[in-house]
C-alpha cells in the first residue's frame, strides 16, 4: 500500500492530538510514516504506532530548535524523498502551514490548507474545506504532485489502530540558507491548566455582551467546569478585556470543537469565520434577533449575568 507522510506534532516526545487525529485520517488513504524532529522520537514511537504508524522517521539536530521552520522542512523534503509518498499531512497550526507551504513550493507541488475531512478518491486524495469565511464546504484535490494538506485540530476522532511503528533515523542535511533566522530567545508561555484554544474538544467564548474584564471570570468559570478552553471575540480583545491569543475568528485563531458556547456574542461573519466548523454550538444572548442564532444548534435568547451562573452550577451538580 502506498505510503503517506505525517508530520508529527510534539513537546519532547509527548505526541499531541492533532498528530493522532491526522494518523487516524493517513489510514484512509494509505500507510502511515510518521516524521518526528527533535528529541523524543523512541518515547513518542509507541504512541505513533498505537495510532497506526507503520514507521517512524526520526531526525534530532539543534538547528530545529535554534532557527525558525527551515531546517525543518530541510527534514521533511528529506523524509519525503526517502518515501515517495502519496500525500503529505501536517497539522494546521502556524508553523505546520508554514512548514507545507515551503515544502510545496520546494517539491513543486499543490497544496491544501485548513482541511476538515479527507478521503480516498479515484484521481488522489480528497479533501473538505469550509471557505469564503465558512459560508461554503467544498471538496477539493491537487492536481500537480504530491498533495501536501494541513488539517485543522478536532476534524477526526483518533482512531487507535496498533502497527508496527519501527524507529528509524532520518539522514537530513540542513542547507546554508535554512540558517539565516535564528532564534535569540523564548518564553515560555504562562499555562493556565486549561486546554489550547485550537485543539479542545469544548470552547467557551465571550464578547461585548460582557461589558468588561472584570465580567470574564463568569466565562472562565464555566470553562472549568466543562473542562474547556476559554475564547474571545474580536471586541472583547480590542477593548482590552482578554489577551489577543485567545481570539476567535478570521483575525484570531480558527476553532472546531465537538461543542462551542459563545456568550454576549453577537455572531458577525468576522467571529463566525473562526467557529462555524464546531460541532454543537450554542449561544447565549439577551437579542433575539443576534446573527449567532442563524447557526446556533441551540439558542439562549436572557442575560448572560444571569444565565451562565445557572450553567455553571447546574454543570458542576451534574458532575459532582
Amino acid at each position: 500500500m502506498a505510503e503517506v507522510l505525517v508530520y508529527v506534532d510534539h513537546v519532547d516526545g509527548a505526541v499531541k492530538k492533532p498528530t493522532l487525529e491526522l494518523l487516524t485520517l493517513a489510514r484512509r488513504i494509505g500507510e502511515p510514516v510518521a516524521v518526528h524532529l527533535g528529541a523524543g522520537a523512541d518515547s513518542a514511537a509507541s504512541t505513533l504506532a498505537e495510532y497506526g504508524a507503520v514507521k517512524v522517521l526520526a531526525a534530532d539536530a539543534p538547528e530545529f530548535t535554534d532557527y525558525l521552520v527551515a531546517p525543518k522542512v530541510d527534514a521533511l523534503q528529506a523524509a519525503y524523498d526517502a518515501v515517495s509518498p502519496v500525500a503529505v499531512l501536517v497539522p494546521s497550526s502556524p508553523e505546520g502551514k508554514e512548514i507545507a507551504a515551503r515544502l510545496a513550493v520546494r517539491i513543486g507541488s499543490g497544496i491544501i490548507t485548513d482541511a476538515v475531512d479527507l478521503e480516498a478518491g479515484d484521481e488522489g486524495p480528497v479533501a473538505t474545506q469550509s471557505v469564503f469565511a465558512a459560508a461554503f464546504t467544498t471538496k477539493s484535490r491537487v492536481t500537480k504532485g504530491t498533495p501536501v494538506v494541513t488539517v485543522k485540530p478536532n476534524s477526526a476522532a483518533p482512531e487507535a489502530a496498533q502497527a508496527a511503528g519501527t524507529v528509524e533515523q532520518l539522514a537530513v542535511t540542513i542547507g546554508e540558507k535554512s540558517t539565516g533566522t535564528k532564534v535569540v530567545s523564548r518564553t515560555p508561555r504562562e499555562s493556565t491548566g486549561r486546554p489550547e484554544l485550537t485543539e479542545a474538544a469544548i470552547v467557551v467564548s465571550g464578547g461585548r455582551g460582557l461589558n468588561g474584564a472584570e465580567n470574564f471570570p463568569l466565562i472562565e468559570a464555566l470553562a472549568d467546569s466543562l473542562g474547556a478552553a476559554v475564547g474571545a471575540s474580536r471586541a472583547a480583545v480590542d477593548a482590552g478585556w482578554y489577551p489577543h491569543t485567545h481570539q476567535v475568528g478570521q483575525t484570531g485563531k480558527s476553532v472546531s470543537p465537538q461543542l462551542y458556547i459563545a456568550a454576549g456574542i453577537s455572531g458577525a461573519i468576522q467571529h463566525r469565520a473562526g467557529m462555524q466548523t464546531s460541532k454543537t454550538i450554542v449561544a447565549i444572548n439577551k437579542d433575539a434577533e443576534a446573527p449567532i442564532f442563524d447557526l446556533v444548534d441551540y439558542g439562549v435568547v436572557g442575560d448572560l449575568f444571569q444565565v451562565v451562573p445557572q450553567l455553571t452550577e447546574e454543570v458542576k451538580t451534574r458532575k459532582g
